[in-house]
């Protein structure tokens, strides 16, 4: 996993909306968590979440027990800001995904759009699937999107993995259902597309 200091100077360096995998909204990510797990009291963690607005939209769907969790304080630092007097509803996590000390099957939903295909040793890969698997409750749901078989090969000046829903399934392994995949095409604030893979799995 790359370091703190990486992606400090990324998100200190560059305005939100400066980074290829902006977006105003992350409409399907919110579509599908909205279509699992309705109850605005479900446990949310938002791993990766930096200054994406996917929390701002949630608080204003009035889920009130959400997690954000970035290995960047200067992100955290932003979102928690934009959150105003709604940030106190949310726990605020700065941390590597792959050694973060997170509560024992605690989460509803465990969302990453745009962190797993960082992750190109199989030692961090396996690291971060222990993680989902103690974090999760049982019969929780993960929804994991990554760049898909067309995506870019780098992103950030850093190497990438890219996956097919049955190649990402694979990492995760038979202890998560695969429910449902499909490929998103994601305009950058650059004028180029992206393929993105969202993959949504329920815990057994």
């Amino acid at each position: 996993m790359t370091n703190h200091n990486h992606w400090d100077t990324v998100y200190e360096t560059k305005a939100p909306d400066a980074v290829s995998w902006y977006r105003p909204h992350l409409e399907r990510s919110l579509e599908l968590i909205q279509a699992v797990v309705p109850d605005v009291s479900a446990s949310i963690i938002d791993v990766g979440g930096g200054e994406s607005t996917l929390v701002d939209d949630l608080l204003a769907k009035g889920y009130r027990n959400i997690s954000v969790l970035d290995i960047s304080r200067t992100a955290i630092e932003v979102a928690r800001k934009r959150a105003g007097g709604l940030a106190h509803h949310v726990t605020w996590l700065v941390a590597d995904v792959t050694r973060a000390a997170l509560p024992k099957r605690h989460y509803d939903l465990w969302h990453d759009r745009a962190v797993f295909h960082f992750l190109t040793s199989a030692e961090d890969r396996s690291a971060y699937v222990r993680q989902v698997a103690q974090a999760m409750k049982p019969g929780g749901y993960v929804i994991v999107a990554t760049f898909g078989p067309q995506g870019p090969h780098k992103c950030s000046g850093l190497d990438v993995v890219r996956y097919d829903a049955d190649s990402l399934h694979e990492e995760f392994g038979a202890s998560f259902r695969l429910i449902d995949s499909t490929t998103e095409l994601h305009q950058t604030p650059f004028g180029t597309t992206q393929q993105f893979l969202y993959c949504l799995c329920k815990v057994e």
